[in-house]
């Protein structure tokens, strides 16, 4: 994939980089927070080569691009000021900019805290893990100098979590990231722990201050960024500009540390225990009841990104206890998700679908990165969505029953299954994974889903492009759902010219694909407008800017590709008028095209007309050379030969 040409699309599509108020990315995510969300084209972005699919939850407007999102990330920063700290600091610390009600403000903030680091996290945690296997099995002793070092290498950056969160909220709450880290550098100092770990009373002025353990807390320095935020802005008002830039600073420092010491630090690790201690209720009084539940919904809130919403919970016992039971049943519901893809790989009859779904399976799997899966293919389908989680459901509880939990961040994947080696009934883990990847398989391949088509007028795009040079390395926008290409015996069917111009013989097209009939028979047209219409009465299964793909009730499915090697382009000089799922009659707008503009940027202009599985059908053809409008008969496909009908 080159990414080259799919971060330009994206940052166009959601209204350029002045309606971007901030942008951040996770595992599999680009996250937008938006100026004016009605800026964004939706329908633009998602038919980008690279976007699996688009999600808008928590204030975001979120691009799923899958494993490879940092390289698109990247390219978006190299060609534009987004990714930088200016850029991703948020001047909104009161109100900020995610719409609707409290709770997804909420999961914004935590997930724009968490995102840029969460790789970091989940590389550390995986590391930990290991650890742990390796000193389980005798290869490394816990007392040794040796596991000194490689603890500190997977430990670290828990241990010092507060310096990264103050970096990450200094940038979404608009405060002085160098500041915060001061103030997280402070809670964290080792004098400070030794107050804790003392235990004797300690005061500040005769003021009693109750000492915790900061070191890999999480909202106690969430907290106190958010307050030194508006700290920051009364200073910088108050002081003249000769004194400001070092005085604010002094005095943020001097009057946060003590005050989130006698009151932040606390309050917030009394709250946590609390939620952690209602959690732990919870799994006490029936495990595998909260197991089961927690599986089941997993996916679902990764859906609408409200599981952001529990990350700092696990933090918190991560912080105070050692581990988490949260993550008892989170391997479970990743590998159902993994396991369902992996059954519609073996089933579809779709090739492009096959193609996602092999890696989407491994990525599940191993990683425990589930939204190729669930995006691509899952949830696309429907019902392998709800087979991975009626199986994430039942493996969750069994791997919740023997009180499993995690010591370690990670992503739940079986490449961290090590991190569940010391809490728990391992044995009820694996048996739990177990049988929600084979309960989830089962399922779908018993039950089966609605199909999409083996060779439907999108994958002849996605050839199309390929033919194209391959200038994007795409697979096209995406496969839609749809039947085989045919219909009825004994009838004929016509097609008509999609552009006014002068017919030219296929044959005589400068592009080997098309004038070979490797895609299918038809005819091209030199057009004398730029106006695309619909030649055929039917369904719009793909949109690409240079390319439509239509299926017609009988099941006749027809390509629409505008210029050769136009897919360079990159979308330039073209506009769409539908959209992929649009219903259209004979003659309807598709789009535009600025043929001057095409042929000056020395690209041919001639459209080619593509019937698929054409081949034996008695196609007749309007005679070369002809003028024609648009709307007029272009092709006649006789009835030698009966197609496979639709549906």
């Amino acid at each position: 994939m080159d990414y080259g040409k799919t971060a330009p699309a994206v940052l166009e599509g959601v209204g350029g980089e002045a309606n971007v108020e901030s942008l951040v990315h996770c595992a599999t995510r680009l996250r937008f927070v938006l100026k004016d969300a009605s800026k964004a084209d939706r329908s633009a972005v998602e038919a980008t080569p690279g976007v699996i699919t688009i999600v808008e939850s928590g204030g975001q407007f979120q691009v799923v691009i899958g494993n490879d999102v940092a390289k698109a990330y990247a390219e978006i920063g190299r060609i534009s000021g987004l990714g930088s700290d200016k850029a991703r600091t948020k001047n909104t610390a009161s109100e900020g900019q995610a719409g609707g009600n409290p709770l997804t403000r909420l999961v914004d903030v935590i997930s724009s805290i968490f995102t840029p680091f969460l790789w970091t996290l989940a590389g550390a945690g995986l590391l930990k893990a290991t650890i742990v296997l390796v000193t389980k099995v005798g290869l490394v002793s816990e007392t040794s100098q040796e596991f000194t070092v490689l603890n500190a290498a997977g430990d670290g950056v828990f241990f010092f979590l507060p310096v990264l969160l103050a970096v990450t909220a200094a940038r979404r709450f608009g405060a002085n990231q160098w500041t915060s880290m001061a103030i997280a550098g402070s809670l964290v100092y080792p004098a400070i722990g030794a107050l804790n770990e003392a235990g004797d009373p300690v005061s500040f002025f005769g003021i009693p201050m109750v000492m915790v353990a900061y070191a890999s807390s999480v909202i106690p320095v969430i907290l106190a960024v958010y307050v030194q935020s508006f700290v920051e802005r009364g200073l910088d008002k108050a002081l003249p500009s000769s004194i400001r830039n070092f005085i604010t600073p002094m005095l943020t420092i001097l009057l946060m540390v003590p005050l989130t010491l006698l009151t932040i630090g606390p309050a917030s690790d009394w709250a946590g225990q609390g939620a952690s201690g209602l959690i732990g209720w919870l799994f006490g009084l029936s495990p595998a009841v909260a197991g089961a539940v927690l599986g089941g919904t997993w996916q679902i809130m990764v859906v609408f990104g409200i599981h952001w919403g529990l990350v700092p919970m696990m933090a918190n016992d991560l912080a105070v206890q050692g581990h988490s039971l949260l993550y008892g049943p989170l391997v479970a519901a990743s590998a159902a998700q993994g396991a369902a893809v992996l059954a519609v790989m073996f089933r579809t009859r779709s090739k492009s679908l096959k193609k996602l779904a092999g890696p989407a399976a491994v990525s599940s799997f191993l990683a425990g990165i589930t939204e190729p899966a669930v995006y691509g293919v899952n949830l696309r389908l429907k019902k392998p969505f709800v087979y991975a989680c009626i199986a994430g459901a039942v493996g969750g509880g069994i791997a919740s029953a023997g009180g499993s939990a995690s010591t370690a961040y990670i992503m739940p994947g079986l490449l961290s299954l090590s991190a569940y080696l010391e809490v728990g009934s391992f044995a009820l883990q694996l048996i739990g994974v177990g049988v929600a990847a084979t309960l989830s398989f089962g399922l779908t391949m018993a039950l089966g889903f609605k199909d999409v088509a083996e060779d439907t007028a999108e994958d002849a795009a996605e050839n199309a492009a390929e033919a194209d040079g391959r200038a994007t390395g795409t697979d096209g926008p995406g496969t839609g759902a749809g039947t085989a290409p045919g219909r009825p015996a004994g009838e004929s069917f016509e097609v008509a010219a999609p552009v006014e111009g002068r017919v030219v013989a296929l044959t005589d097209v400068p592009d080997p694909v098309f004038a070979s009939g490797t895609l299918g028979d038809g005819a091209a047209v030199a057009p004398s407008s730029g106006e695309v219409h619909a030649p055929i009465d039917g369904t719009v299964v793909s949109v690409m800017p240079h390319a439509y793909g239509l299926r017609s009730p009988e099941g006749v499915e027809v390509l629409v590709h505008i210029g050769i090697d136009t897919v360079r382009l990159g979308g330039e000089h073209f506009t769409t008028a539908v959209r992929q799922g649009d219903h259209v009659r004979l003659g309807d707008p598709l789009g535009e095209v600025d043929l001057a503009a095409v042929e000056a940027a020395g690209y041919d202009t001639t459209t080619m007309v593509i019937v698929l599985d054409a081949a034996g059908t008695g196609v007749v053809r309007t005679t070369e050379h002809t003028e024609v409008e648009h709307s007029t008969v272009l092709l006649s496909l006789g009835p030698q030969r009966a197609l496979t009908p639709a549906g």
